[in-house]
């Protein structure tokens, strides 16, 4: 709490100043009229203490005239001409008028009636509220605050939770903005008379206080927010005072000291009479902000609103930092601490940025050491926040406090802070490098280091830094993250990031005396770091994964790359041929050096007659292809010679000849190790493999970006690929180098022909080449080697795609001979390939992986090569390359590898869907029935439907319904075929034993119903009776076990029908269940309605059935092994079914263009069957039947609630999860206000407090 006698501040500079500044800010009407204040007895507030008070007229009847009512939430009322508001809220809410000429106005009229005025700002905050009440003269005069308060909470607007603080759109912004204003301007225009009147601010301060402890939200809200800018402009009040009495005291000190006979007596008993009064007054002030503080801050700083605690923590931080002599000590700062745990990332904000305020100020850090001492844990603890905005702020205030003092922060502490550069979100990891560079990287003394520097002949003095750059990047074990490294650092260390002087003589020159020799893993660190430099530098945007995508450049910004390219370019075109020169035996420097030419501006080259350090360029690259084989070195060498060779740039000629020059070689020696190593077949040794396996990776390289289709790789490819087919003895990697270098030839060959008018023998030359090719790769997926065969695979599938379909799109119908479509047979080796290579049990294939972490990558190497092999499959099936139902087989698996691959395989039922939608539905049931019969196959006809094999199809079977989504009608299609075929195969094989026994699928039926939710209303009574078709009387009667799936079935059929016949487990066919006819009549719509609506929509359904909703006919049994449905062989032996016999047989679909959709024939054979039934209710004569008959009657109208992915229980315990933390009242409906407010229990009471008592009462220190 404020202590008794606030500290006098010390620091006289300002004093004059803002004593000159407060004494301006006096209002006129306080100048004119000045009040002399005397001690008196502080009465009730509310009551006069004047008791002769003249008869006066109300400002309100003077201004309105007769009493009139205002809309809720603040709505702004006019007087009758419409012109200008009439309350203190609207004139706030508006903004219109000056808040200082406001006020003005405000204090004249209270001067003139003190109760009038003071009902006018009572009124001004219960609008703020939102409340449409108002308080009347008497009210004020004879009820208790309590009273008032209780009063007004029944006037509020139940339709709506919102009040003017929480209102969306600006102008409740600014509204939020003037009433803030409006409280700070009355404060300060009233801080030398009014507010010492012992009434005004008593009166106020006692309402905020009553209004803050209300259970309405509104007015806690909105009390809390006023009395804490109330406090704020009295604590500014308090400083000045403070001020004030601090010149005073200077003053008279001086006049005291003077001569006897120079002393002026009565300057000196004014300057005492002064002081005594500014120390009253400062008492006063004194008294107020306790009240304030005790009453409403202490309550409501962990009140169960988020925002309103915000408030409190947010205006503590600023008293502590407008008058720190007063706030800012551990009887303070224990809130804000306490507060840093609160459970709402906004709070936790607040109380962050609060202390930001505070630490910024070197000057208060003696007074936050105690503070720090005991907080600072949780501080660093805060730099991980799970809400990222928290996260940055934290990381910014434990980098003031290093700023503030070096051993406040542990090497642990440091170390936590440290690998949030590494992170991906780019705020934290900026702020994480700011952290860095003020630990690590900041230089302490910059004259002493430069001249040490020159000492030692060098250009730079950063080069201990870079050395230190470079130990922690290795230190971090992250060297895959360099990018990121260097992302966090260049906001704030980029001279020393753009020091590629500094970099460069690390590299080439020998170490001086005193400096250390670079390792060989730190001489990698730094070419990888300075690489990410030059590529920040060049493409002035963060790297891939942080951010959400390139930018737009400030001018400033784009001239400041511009800049960076130029000067890193001048550089690097005369350091990088010397940088090849030194390190060009080392794979990974070379990989990465190569690195830099892409970000070079070319055009300096030639403008800055460069061309023999081009020349240079040039013949490192050169020897670096001869000496290396590495594939990253190749490909770096092979993209260095693209960007040379782009023909905007003059030095387009000079490149090429040397590339030309270079392939030549390489392809002439091609040549003749091919034909060495064909001639010696298998008698080649490995001098032979190795020549033509060396050459074959460097033309593999650069064929990838430059085409050397002239050269005429792919005959040899050809040869050597063919050759191992035939004689089985062809290296491993020569056939994989052989397969890629033959698919780039392809492609090149097709890029001429698109670009150019390609003639037909064009055409049916490259025809030609790729049918020989894919014949060669689909011969190659049987090679023993594991290899081969994903590279065979992979280029088969990028072929199929390429030479799809699709190639003729985009007028390119002169491309068509080129369409290659796969047959069967090769459908069928790509399907096996997947289903042998991508869905194995990764632990059984590496049982000797266990615990090693290299083991630990090995396999994810693996599942992400498996990943991609199941990826390019599905992309021939969603772009129809591959037939649908041969993702059947895909799908079967999406529940048993949901880890590995639910999210290709989600994606792919997904994108199928929107191409056919029926064919999609029709495959989603083949992989049930492919499920189901291989659980037969292996656990007989009998089969245990609590197993939790069952369990898994039915689970998988409500996941595949889920996917339909909850728009019935577009999906009513497909759902219905989907139940067509699964009936279809229930009942296809009738039972060995007899036809007293269930069919040998018919379990399947219960797999089949998870889809009954999706099917509409109507449709539930034609797939019904579709099911009846295949039903005896015999198979209707039985209720034994093994039925129950039949039951099942039906209920979930019957359950929202029309016909409410449900088959009960306990009951007849024919029966019908007692508890379906019993059903509340409660808000039932008119029955002849109801029918009517589903009639028309019936009848607008059928009409679209005969052009866009129609069925397909049945499709073909597919002829791939993998999705012909899989059946019990037994099955197929003894009972094969009579395609004539059988109800909705083949022959009912075969041509979907002349027939009517399956639902719309459905419904044609239901109008029959609806007469049959009515001629069977006039038969039955029983009470109890036509009493059955009324009830399934009424329930026709009975609104059917259909299961939306969620269960009841689902649905609680989310809203249970969106309220949990909330202790609101938002004025929920009800008739009787009064008794709400009054029984309602005080959820705020200190015994009720939702946070932990011991928390918030535990010792500070």
């Amino acid at each position: 709490m404020i202590t008794s006698e606030l500290p006098v501040l010390q620091d006289s500079s300002n004093e004059s100043g803002q004593a000159e500044t407060v004494s301006l800010s006096m209002s006129v009407s306080e100048l004119e009229e000045p009040e002399v204040k005397g001690k008196k007895k502080r009465g009730r507030p509310g009551r006069p203490p004047q008791a002769n008070k003249k008869p006066r007229k109300s400002p309100t009847d003077k201004l309105m005239g007769p009493p009139r009512s205002r809309k809720a939430n603040g709505m702004a009322q006019h007087n009758g001409d419409g012109t200008d508001p009439v309350t203190l809220f609207e004139v706030v809410k508006l903004g219109k008028s000056a808040m200082q000429s406001v006020v003005d106005d405000w204090i004249e009229s209270y001067k003139q009636d003190r109760d009038l005025a003071l009902l006018d700002l009572i009124n001004f905050f219960i609008q703020c509220s939102g409340c449409k009440g108002t308080v009347r003269i008497e009210m004020f005069r004879n009820m208790q605050n309590a009273e008032i308060i209780r009063k007004m909470t029944e006037e509020f607007d139940e339709d709506s939770g919102d009040y003017p603080l929480t209102m969306p759109g600006p102008l409740w912004k600014k509204f939020r903005y003037n009433f803030c204003e409006f409280i700070g301007v009355l404060i300060r225009q009233c801080q030398y008379s009014i507010i010492y009147d012992e009434y005004m601010m008593d009166t106020v301060i006692s309402l905020l206080t009553g209004l803050s402890d209300s259970q309405v939200r509104a007015f806690r809200h909105t009390s809390t927010l006023a009395a804490m800018k109330l406090m704020t402009a009295l604590v500014n009040v308090a400083l000045n005072l403070s001020i004030h009495q601090d010149n005073t005291q200077r003053q008279y000190e001086a006049e005291r000291n003077k001569m006897v006979g120079k002393r002026a007596n009565e300057k000196l008993e004014l300057l005492l009479q002064k002081r005594k009064e500014l120390q009253e007054n400062q008492d006063e002030i004194e008294n107020m902000m306790n009240s304030i503080f005790k009453g409403i801050f202490v309550h409501r700083y962990r009140d169960a609103i988020a925002e309103i605690r915000a408030i409190c923590i947010e205006e503590i931080g600023v008293w502590m930092k407008m008058y720190s002599d007063a706030f800012l000590n551990d009887s303070y700062l224990k809130y804000v601490g306490w507060t840093l745990h609160d459970r709402q990332g906004e709070v936790r904000l607040k109380c962050l940025k609060a202390l930001q305020n505070l630490y910024t100020n070197r000057e208060l850090f003696p007074k936050l050491e105690l503070f720090t001492n005991r907080f600072k844990d949780r501080i660093v603890s805060m730099t991980l926040d799970k809400e990222y905005d928290v996260a940055v702020e934290a990381i910014r205030l434990v980098t003031l406090i290093l700023q503030g003092s070096e051993d406040a922060l542990s090497n642990e502490d440091c170390e936590n802070v440290y690998h949030l550069v590494y992170s991906a979100h780019r705020p934290v990891a900026v702020a994480a490098g700011e952290f860095l560079h003020r630990k690590l990287f900041s230089r302490h003394d910059p004259q002493a280091e430069e001249a040490l520097a020159k000492r030692r002949g060098r250009s730079s003095p950063n080069g201990n830094l870079i050395r230190m750059l470079v130990l922690f990047f290795l230190e971090s074990e992250l060297h895959e993250h360099a990018a990121y490294l260097v992302d966090s650092l260049w906001e704030s260390s980029h001279e020393l990031l753009k020091d590629w002087e500094c970099m460069t003589e690390l590299l080439l020159e020998e170490p001086v005396q005193g400096e250390e020799v670079l390792a060989d893993r730190q001489e990698s660190a730094l070419i990888e770091l300075t690489v990410c430099t030059i590529r920040q530098a060049a493409e002035a945007h963060p790297p891939v994964g942080r951010g959400t995508g390139k930018r737009v450049l400030t001018a400033k910004e784009r001239k400041t790359q511009i800049d960076d390219k130029n000067k890193l370019t001048e550089h690097f075109i005369m350091a990088l041929p010397m940088l090849l020169s030194k390190y060009q035996t080392d794979a990974e420097k070379v990989a990465n050096l190569l690195q830099i030419p892409q970000y070079f501006d070319l055009d300096v080259y030639s403008a800055g007659r460069m061309e023999k350090h081009l020349d240079a360029l040039l013949k490192q690259t050169k020897f670096v292809v001869e000496k290396h084989t590495e594939s990253d070195v190749l490909e770096a060498c092979s993209k260095t010679y693209s960007i040379l060779c782009s023909e905007e740039y003059t030095i387009m000629n000079r490149v090429d000849i040397a590339r030309s020059q270079l392939i030549d070689e390489m392809a002439d020696r091609f040549s003749h190790s091919v034909e060495d190593l064909l001639q010696e077949g298998e008698e080649a040794d490995d001098d032979d493999i190795y020549n033509v396996l060396s050459t074959l990776k460097r033309l593999t390289a650069f064929h990838n970006a430059h085409d050397l289709t002239r050269w005429d790789l792919f005959g040899n490819c050809y040869r050597l690929l063919k050759t191992g087919i035939e004689q089985g003895s062809m290296p491993e990697q020569i056939a994989v180098q052989a397969l890629q270098c033959s698919h780039y030839s392809i492609l090149w060959q097709l890029v001429k022909i698109t670009d150019g008018s390609p003639s037909k023998d064009d055409l049916v030359a490259l025809r030609r080449v790729n049918k020989s090719f894919l014949a060669v790769c689909q011969q190659c997926l049987s090679n023993v080697n594991t290899p081969v065969r994903e590279q065979a695979f992979m280029l088969l599938c990028d072929l199929l795609m390429i030479f799809s379909h699709q190639l003729t799109t985009g007028s390119r119908e002169a491309l068509l001979p080129l369409v290659f479509n796969p047959d069967s047979s090769l459908q069928n080796e790509l399907l096996n390939f997947v289903l042998d290579h991508v869905f194995i049990d990764q632990d059984d294939e590496n049982q000797s992986m266990e615990g090693d972490e290299e083991d630990e990558a090995n396999k994810i190497e693996a599942l992400h090569k498996r990943r991609n092999l199941l990826a390019a499959f599905s992309k021939l099936i969603i772009y129809d390359i591959v037939d649908m139902p041969a993702a059947a087989d895909i799908f079967k698996h999406y529940m048993k590898y949901y880890n590995d691959y639910g999210d290709i395989i989600k994606e792919t039922l997904s994108k199928t869907r929107q191409t056919d939608k029926i064919q999609c539905a029709k495959t989603l049931i083949l992989s049930l029935q492919q499920l189901f019969n291989e659980l037969l196959q292996d656990q007989g006809p009998n089969l245990d439907r609590t197993s939790s094999h069952v369990s898994g199809i039915k689970e998988l079977a409500r996941r595949f319904a889920l996917t339909f989504g909850l728009d019935q009608i577009k999906t009513r299609e497909a759902v219905a075929t989907l139940h067509k075929d699964g009936i279809e195969f229930a009942f296809k094989y009738p039972s060995p034993k007899g036809p007293e026994y269930p069919p040998t699928n018919l379990a399947f039926l219960e797999v089949l119903s998870e889809f009954s939710s999706k099917l509409l209303r109507q449709d539930k009574k034609t797939v019904h009776a579709y099911l009846e078709k295949f039903l005896t009387e015999h198979m209707m009667e039985r209720r034994e076990d093994v039925w129950l799936p039949l039951i099942s079935y039906r209920n979930s059929l019957l359950t929202g029908g029309d016909d409410d016949r449900s088959t009960s487990v306990h009951s007849g066919s024919t029966s019908s269940s007692k508890a379906g006819s019993i059903r509340s009549k409660k808000g039932r719509p008119p029955l002849h309605k109801k029918r009517i609506e589903e009639e028309s929509v019936e009848g607008s359904w059928m009409m679209r059935n005969d052009t866009t909703l129609q069925t397909p006919g049945a499709l073909p049994t597919p002829q791939l092994t993998s999705t012909v449905l899989r059946e019990n062989p037994r099955q197929a032996a003894e009972h094969i079914p009579d395609p004539d016999s059988e109800p909705g047989s083949e022959s009912d679909f075969v041509n979907p263009q002349m027939q009517m959709s399956w639902l719309g024939q459905q419904k044609l054979e239901e109008v029959n069957r609806k007469d049959r039934t009515s001629m069977n209710y006039m038969k039955a004569r029983s009470a109890g039947v036509r009493q059955t008959v009324r009830g399934l009657m009424e329930d026709d109208a009975e609104p059917i609630f259909e299961d939306v992915m969620m269960s009841s229980r689902g649905q609680l315990e989310d809203m249970n999860e969106e309220f949990e933390d909330t202790m609101v009242i938002d004025l929920p409906p009800s008739r009787n206000r009064r008794e709400r407010a009054e029984l309602r229990p005080d959820f705020f009471d200190s015994a009720a407090m939702i946070e932990d008592e011991a928390g918030f009462t535990m010792p500070m220190f």
